[in-house]
């Protein structure tokens, strides 16, 4: 408690600004003061006795959790998953993937405060939490730790640069992870990183995301996509973040042909407008594919303005840039390029996902270049070489497919969290002896 204390008057300090942000963030994304109540713990939603509660922060978190949420409905048919989220965009994912089923539900966390969590556990009862990837928050896992709530930290990856900081704070940071009743590691590096913080019971399930599919229906988007392309030689640059687009599109500008078509799909959707803005300043025509047209010839930029069906843009492109790459934010999941078997170059910021990346790169999967500028020329060096571009992308699906599984090993964890649950309930219920 003592070691929380800090945190906690840190968070009554910040949350006024926390707020303050929320609402400048509305101004381009109105979907943030939507459903305002739930970050303080009021909910109107009303769900069953059993519920199995998913917390998936945003999009990636998401779509890593399908195939665990699937695999939760399927193992337990009278259980109801929650699945909780902190930004709209994550939100508006679980809808995608999971539409109207009554069986998933969707809300947001609340903000970190002791408070708030424990209003949002009493009104939901969760039988069990599974929080995604790397989301540790104090208050939250004490507050489930008092209430008897098992989580499992579920495909947990700790970057050295995230464990540094974490370790700045033993005290705390050893707090919330011995709330945590066991943990699933992405792999052997993440695994040692977080018992170096003190975490106990972590073993390595793998990667998730190997485990997600395309679907038929995303594949015939994809052949979609290319009948609007018309057959030009397309590169995809996938989940860009701020500031690398405007490098993408100079060294699209200095190095491709006329005929050569960049698809580029923001990471964020209250981005589209302004990339739009800036690939039409650089003298480049536009289009959307929101506008549902055929690509024009003189088109030189394709603008994914949509969300889910980043698996039809690898689809449909001959090769792939990633994303958050090029600049120092960490890079984004390849997994789904090398699903569908399209070769990806990736920047030199791969932080967040460095094990899948070397792994890739290794397996002749991905290329791997220092900049922009030898990305692009990578890039257009594999378009013009249609054997190299074969051989990468088989070595992509091969790649995928040998490293799925994960799901089914961290589905075993949550089997004997349930069975540990039940031996609880049995020896606190009364035998009926008077």
């Amino acid at each position: 408690m003592l070691a929380r204390l800090p945190y906690t008057l840190l968070w009554v300090i910040a949350l006024p600004f926390v707020l303050l942000r929320l609402c400048l963030r509305a101004r381009r994304q109105p979907a943030y003061l939507q459903h305002l109540g739930e970050r303080f713990g009021r909910y109107t939603l009303r769900v069953p006795q059993s519920v199995v509660w998913v917390h998936a922060v945003s999009v990636g978190e998401t779509r890593a959790a399908e195939p665990l949420v699937r695999a939760l409905l399927a193992r337990w048919p009278d259980c109801v998953v929650l699945l909780t989220h902190m930004t709209p965009t994550g939100r508006e994912t679980s809808q995608a993937l999971f539409g109207n089923d009554a069986r998933v539900l969707r809300s947001y966390l609340p903000y970190d405060l002791g408070v708030f969590v424990r209003r949002f556990l009493r009104h939901f009862r969760p039988r069990l939490g599974i929080v995604m990837e790397t989301e540790l928050w104090p208050s939250l896992l004490a507050a489930c730790r008092d209430s008897e709530v098992p989580v499992l930290l579920a495909n947990a990856r700790l970057s050295e640069r995230s464990a540094r900081r974490y370790a700045r704070w033993p005290a705390l940071t050893g707090m919330t992870l011995g709330a945590l009743t066991a943990i699933g590691a992405q792999t052997e590096a993440d695994a040692r990183r977080l018992s170096g913080l003190g975490a106990q019971g972590v073993e390595v399930t793998g990667n998730i995301k190997f485990d997600i599919s395309p679907t038929e229906a995303q594949l015939m988007l994809g052949d979609a996509f290319r009948q609007r392309i018309a057959g030009r030689p397309a590169i995809l640059a996938a989940s860009t973040r701020e500031g690398e687009e405007a490098l993408l599109l100079d060294a699209f500008i200095a190095q491709a042909s006329c005929n050569a078509l960049l698809l580029l799909v923001p990471r964020h959707p209250q981005r589209f407008d302004e990339v739009a803005t800036l690939a039409s300043a650089k003298g480049l025509k536009v289009q959307r594919r929101s506008d549902g047209l055929p690509v024009a010839p003189d088109t030189r930029v394709w603008l994914g303005d949509s969300m889910g069906e980043m698996f039809a843009y690898y689809a449909a492109a001959d090769v792939a840039l990633l994303g958050g790459s090029w600049l120092p934010y960490g890079g984004q999941n390849l997994i789904e390029s090398c699903a569908v078997g399209t070769p990806v170059v990736l920047g030199p910021h791969t932080f967040n996902f460095a094990q899948v990346a070397d792994q890739a790169v290794a397996a002749g999967a991905a290329l791997r270049a220092e900049d922009v500028a030898k990305g692009m020329g990578a890039a257009l060096a594999l378009l013009a070489d249609a054997q190299a571009r074969e051989e990468a992308g088989q070595a992509g699906r091969e790649f995928a497919e040998a490293h799925r599984g994960a799901a089914a090993r961290t589905m075993a964890m949550v089997e004997r969290l349930f069975a540990a649950e039940a031996v609880l309930a049995a020896e606190a219920a009364p035998t009926g002896d008077a």
